[in-house]
């Protein structure tokens, strides 16, 4: 997180004013937010949450994973399009909420409280890779693994800036995601564990019969989760999307720039949509394919040896080893982006309560950096209470879906109420934002009188 003297991504100066790209390889030139979200994404909900799921309803619930990845997109894509009008930071969107506030808003406390929630998925990250490296190293505890991890992340996040988290995290994503999706084609080879007729049975809706936690969990977590959909303003104005757009005045040319980076983010939430939703599918077809088939739910220490069957089970028991790596890889990335992306809106956050001047950047990068050292030592001592990564998902991934539908239909009342008139989102996507937010809503509904 170390800039140049004088920077500061937060603040729109006439001198960082550049027009947008119009040729389609120039945009994905500048695309990268969303991958940086992917890599959030593919880890503790993609690998664990999903893949339980399968194991433990097989093919029956497609339907939620395929909604789960596509209604949340077009929420995240108006949230970006308010920081690129705008610059304000999603927690700044937030702090608008009607309501009570107790120096800031009601919806920015509950977004506090659901962050604080989700700790328990990166303690279930670092508590899986921390399994793999015990297998290696059998005489260093997983529990000792769990600190060794935390440290080493907090190095690299300090030391590190936007450009280092963007490269590590795409590389570390797309390695991973390319050979599970392999996986999921050779599955389809596979009597035993694959029936085209279950899987079109599955995209059609019906109540899960079990496992009613995950389900909501997995809602919760796959596709953009409510701290994703929180983050991505961030990993916007840091790219440049809003600087580059210039300070609002709503003049011709200031329209046009905007219209055109709003352009390269739509680009930007499309292009990691298909990347976690191909993903998503791919690993759910191979829980509720091999997991359910074998009879196996991924639980307790042995959690990361169970997933393990969905490659050596389609590729041979030579894979084994490259699970590990590939798990190793989603897992840690997913802490690392996490954190990384969370540290920022924690800072965010102390600041908007008066304990900072935000305006200073160096002190925005003093909280930063210790958001980076709190947020990674609280998971580990959520591991040492725990010590289930798959409950620990399941909690996270709960808080996060009852976040959706607030952040849904706060998302409705930014557009009609503090988006900028000049660049109004088109009417099919106003519709689709109703839609998001209603059958968010219609979910947690039905998730909480079913559980009643």
């Amino acid at each position: 997180m170390t800039h140049r003297a004088g920077y500061d991504p937060y603040a729109l100066k006439a001198e960082n004013i550049r027009d947008p790209p119009q040729t389609f390889g120039g945009t994905m030139r500048l695309i990268g937010p969303g991958l940086i979200l992917a890599s959030s994404i593919v880890g503790s909900g993609e690998l664990i949450a999903t893949t339980v799921l399968g194991a433990e309803n097989g093919y029956a619930l497609l339907w939620l994973i395929v909604l789960s990845c596509l209604i949340k997109t077009v929420v995240q894509n108006e949230l970006g399009r308010y920081a690129i009008a705008t610059g304000k930071t999603a927690l700044e969107a937030f702090d608008q909420a009607p309501g009570p506030r107790w120096r800031v808003s009601w919806l920015v406390w509950m977004w506090g409280f659901m962050v604080t929630a989700t700790l328990f998925q990166i303690g279930a990250m670092l508590g899986g890779i921390s399994e793999i490296l015990n297998r290696l190293f059998p005489a260093v505890s997983i529990t000792a693994f769990v600190w060794v991890l935390a440290a080493l992340s907090i190095l690299l996040l300090i030391a590190g800036k936007y450009s280092m988290v963007e490269r590590i995290a795409m590389g570390l994503v797309v390695s991973f995601t390319a050979l599970t999706v392999s996986c999921c084609f050779l599955l389809f080879k596979l009597p035993q564990y694959f029936d085209w007729s279950a899987v079109l049975a599955g995209l059609t809706f019906r109540p899960p019969e079990g496992g009613m936690g995950t389900a909501v969990a997995a809602f919760g977590i796959t596709g953009v989760g409510a701290t994703e959909l929180v983050m991505y303003p961030y990993w916007c104005i840091e790219k440049g999307y809003a600087r580059y757009t210039g300070k609002r005045d709503d003049s011709d040319r200031w329209t046009q720039r905007a219209f055109g980076w709003i352009r390269v983010m739509g680009t930007d939430v499309v292009n990691s949509m298909v990347i976690y939703t191909f993903a998503t599918i791919a690993f759910y077809f191979l829980g509720a394919g091999i997991l359910k088939g074998m009879g196996l739910i991924p639980e307790g220490p042995e959690m990361v040896h169970v997933l393990s069957n969905i490659y050596t089970q389609t590729l041979g028991g030579w894979s084994l080893p490259i699970f590990m790596a590939g798990a190793f890889a989603v897992l840690y990335s997913t802490v690392f982006a996490s954190t990384a992306a969370n540290c920022r809106v924690w800072a965010d956050f102390v600041g908007m309560l008066g304990i900072y001047d935000r305006s200073d950047y160096r002190k925005r990068l003093q909280a930063t950096r210790f958001f980076v050292v709190f947020l990674l030592i609280v998971p580990c001592f959520y591991f040492m209470l725990l010590e289930e990564p798959v409950l620990m998902v399941k909690i996270g991934g709960i808080a996060q879906a009852v976040m959706l539908p607030v952040i849904g239909f706060f998302t409705v009342y930014l557009r009609y109420r503090k988006m900028p008139a000049r660049i109004l989102p088109k009417g099919w996507i106003t519709l689709m934002l109703w839609v998001s937010a209603t059958l968010m809503a219609v979910f947690m509904g039905y998730s909480a009188i079913s559980r009643l």
